[in-house]
């Protein structure tokens, strides 16, 4: 009797154990597949349903129209600011604006080109004597050494007159393609680049015409993206829209007729 009983108790641990092992048995390949794909789909679907960004063509022809167009519409007769009779005053003056707003220089240049009007005059100067007359445009002690150097190489040169080309213009002390380009486009229509000053930078930059670091290296993008009858106009009209709507510290983006095309960090509205 005993023994039968052991067997009783025996075979129901066995039952006991066997449907443990029932419950804990793992679910087919097929039903893990599919639970794991089922899963992997619940965390995708967030992830899925997201639309992407269109992306935006910054340089593209209707774009680049449309900036044309409201530069064309606010500063249509746009002009260098600089005062001036003739290619070396514009030279000179232009060289002094380097770190110095065109108001302070159209201040200084008028005296300055009554006294010494012509190459041959700066050329002759000593460099103690010009530094005084344009101290307060700044860095005056490199500005003089660069205009008696530019007017001296002038006369030696090129017989006291502007060169035509930006190659002979880049060799003379102080000129660098700003430079360069503001006295052959303003002074002579010659449209061999496009202006980059601290204006047509940061708008180029703002405007995304360009990612570039230098100006030299904006000024090869403009080139490529700015017609080149447009070339003199659009330097102009960029300085000018710089200084009176696209300010480097408060843009006036409420005004602006370039507002809604234009998604700059610095934008104020």
């Amino acid at each position: 009797m005993p023994s039968k009983m052991k067997s009783i108790k025996k075979q129901a641990g066995v039952t006991r154990t066997s449907r443990s092992l029932s419950r804990e048995r793992p679910a087919p390949a097929s039903e893990r597949g599919q639970e794991t794909s089922t899963a992997s789909a619940a965390s995708e679907t967030p992830a899925l349903r997201r639309k992407a960004k269109p992306k935006v063509d910054y340089t593209s022809p209707e774009r680049l129209q449309k900036i044309f167009s409201a530069l064309d519409e606010l500063f249509p007769q746009a002009q260098c600011a600089l005062r001036h009779e003739n290619a070396f005053q514009l030279l000179v003056a232009t060289i002094l604006s380097a770190q110095c707003t065109d108001e302070r220089v159209n201040k200084v240049t008028p005296g300055l080109f009554q006294k010494y009007p012509t190459p041959q005059d700066f050329a002759a100067l000593p460099q103690p004597a010009l530094e005084e007359e344009i101290r307060s445009t700044g860095f005056f002690r490199n500005k003089a050494r660069n205009i008696i150097g530019t007017a001296t190489k002038l006369v030696a040169d090129f017989g006291a007159q502007v060169p035509r080309t930006m190659e002979e213009m880049l060799t003379l002390p102080g000129v660098a393609r700003k430079t360069a380009n503001v006295v052959l486009g303003t002074a002579y229509g010659i449209p061999t680049g496009v202006v980059v000053d601290t204006h047509v930078f940061r708008i180029a930059n703002r405007l995304k015409l360009s990612k570039q670091k230098t100006p030299e290296k904006v000024e090869q993008d403009l080139i490529k993206l700015v017609p080149q009858e447009r070339w003199i106009s659009f330097g102009h009209q960029m300085i000018w829209f710089g200084r009176k709507i696209c300010q480097a510290r408060k843009p006036l983006c409420a005004t602006c007729p370039l507002e809604f095309t234009c998604d700059s960090r610095d934008k104020t509205v």
